[in-house]
């Protein structure tokens, strides 16, 4: 007679306290709690929209989900502005519809992406570029690795004015280099600086596509519209000589990245299993067919076309997706899994887009942003330098809680504009100041655009972190610079 044996399941591993609160989160934590219980038993307490934000930052700074930190920073703003949860709870769903069609359009633009990238194109450039590498990492990797920076440059730019797909062509271009980039010890932080600045510039600078919107109709238009009470009338030449030295601010910190703070080779190890890049690496070396690939350029050509007759991004990719169903870049029948990769890979964008919304909307309902810009105001005096540098750094405060520049402008306008005219700011000068501060914050805001592109494209391989390797090092190369030069130029226009 046998006795049956039955194995028991194995332990649970015993978490200790600093597993589950590591120390730095704990301070974090501990530390929020200690300034708001003072500010609260002095009397003086703190402003709702720099509680919220402060709280969102040091949130994502200690790895709590971006999702997660937006939203409950966004409640914590509310009460803290007297709106109790329900009338928290109704600011933020009452503006989510906002980020929803943003949102909507960056899942359409994934599976365009996932379309594109069924073609071959990159993967056989990414190939070539790899055999070019070499053996000698000493002077063929070096060239190569600035072919790379350069192009990432030229990308850059025209993503946000010839061919105004903004971050799209992130996921499809970096993905298939990832695996040149390590072999160059190339480190990331570089690339996310890259791409951020060059971005921003080029939206900043060139009155074509995004910067058209930028620069005319938001930038432009507010300084007329507010201005005109004042006797302020500006031009569109005036716009991009504005701001030309915020740019330049922007390639300077470039550069400093590139030259110095990231200049030393970088390990990054072998790609996580399952990962997108890691499918890439054992699939076979794509063969590029003469119709699917005039197909591909014609699909590229329409959804460009139609997004500008049309002025939508989403009407632009669907066409663009369906010419290359049609042109035989994949099977009709896989039409569901590309469209489904498109939106896996997209999602995380998306949703922080719109929990990015509700945490403006509650921004605005609480009724504060106006006191926080009036109390600078207040505290600036007469005094021109201090007051350029205030308008800027609340201006990237804002911004950074906003997530997107062209949505701080019509809220800064109102007061900045006033504001700089009383403290004898000319024209130039006004529209210098307005501009980069709602610009400031744009490359480094954890719910940016931006920063959330340059992401999914860097973390194909799961060897990325969005705040640590992306937000960070953009924040500061491109938010330092810009405000130095800003403050510099608005006091010389």
């Amino acid at each position: 007679m046998t006795t049956a044996t039955t194995q028991s399941p194995p332990a649970q591993e015993r978490l200790g306290f600093r597993d589950v609160l590591p120390t730095p989160v704990l301070a974090t934590l501990l530390g929020l709690a200690a300034v708001y219980l003072v500010s609260q038993l002095t009397g003086n307490p703190i402003n709702a929209v720099v509680l919220a934000i402060v709280v969102m930052i040091a949130l994502c700074l200690v790895r709590v989900p971006v999702m997660i930190a937006l939203f409950a920073s966004a409640l914590l703003g509310g009460l803290q502005a007297g709106l109790g949860v329900g009338g928290a709870l109704e600011a933020f769903n009452g503006n989510l519809l906002t980020g929803a069609q943003v949102g909507l359009t960056y899942v359409m633009i994934g599976a365009l992406a996932v379309a594109l990238a069924r073609s071959g194109l990159l993967e056989v450039f990414a190939r070539w570029v790899s055999r070019k590498v070499g053996t000698d990492e000493a002077k063929t990797g070096r060239a190569v690795k600035w072919g790379l920076f350069g192009m990432l440059v030229v990308a850059s730019l025209l993503s946000q004015n010839l061919v105004p797909v903004h971050i799209a062509f992130i996921p499809i271009l970096i993905p298939p280099l990832l695996g040149v980039f390590n072999r160059l010890r190339v480190d990331r932080r570089a690339i996310a600086v890259i791409l951020a600045c060059s971005m921003s510039a080029s939206y900043l600078l060139l009155p074509t596509g995004f910067g058209a919107i930028y620069l005319n109709e938001i930038l432009l238009a507010n300084v007329n519209e507010v201005g005109a009470a004042h006797g302020l009338t500006a031009t569109a030449d005036m716009a991009p000589k504005a701001m030309f030295w915020p740019v330049m601010g922007l390639v300077a910190g470039m550069i400093f990245a590139v030259l110095f703070s990231y200049r030393r080779p970088r390990d990054y190890g072998d790609p996580v299993p399952g990962s997108p890049v890691t499918a890439q690496a054992e699939a076979e070396t794509p063969q590029i067919r003469p119709f699917p690939l005039v197909m591909t350029l014609l699909a590229l050509a329409a959804a460009l076309y139609f997004q500008i007759a049309f002025d939508s991004l989403l009407v632009g990719a669907m066409i663009g997706f369906l010419l290359l169903t049609v042109a035989g870049v994949f099977r009709w029948n896989d039409q569901d899994d590309v469209f489904v990769k498109g939106l896996l890979m997209m999602a995380q964008i998306a949703i922080i887009i719109t929990v990015a919304s509700g945490f403006a909307g509650v921004l605005t309902a609480t009724g504060q942003i106006e006191p926080l810009i009036e109390a600078s105001a207040a505290f600036i005096g007469d005094n021109r330098a201090l007051g350029a540098f205030l308008m800027l750094f609340v201006g990237l405060f804002i911004t950074i809680g906003f997530g997107d520049s062209f949505a701080s402008v019509p809220i800064l306008a109102p007061i900045y504009i006033p504001l700089a005219l009383e403290l004898g700011f000319g024209p130039l000068a006004v529209m210098c100041l307005l501009g980069a501060a709602a610009a400031l914050g744009d490359a480094g805001s954890p719910a940016s655009t931006i920063s959330l592109g340059i992401t999914s494209g860097l973390a194909a391989d799961g060897r990325h972190e969005h705040v640590r390797d992306t937000v960070v090092p953009t924040f500061l190369h491109c938010n330092v610079g810009m405000l130095a030069f800003a403050c510099v130029a608005a006091l010389m226009l």
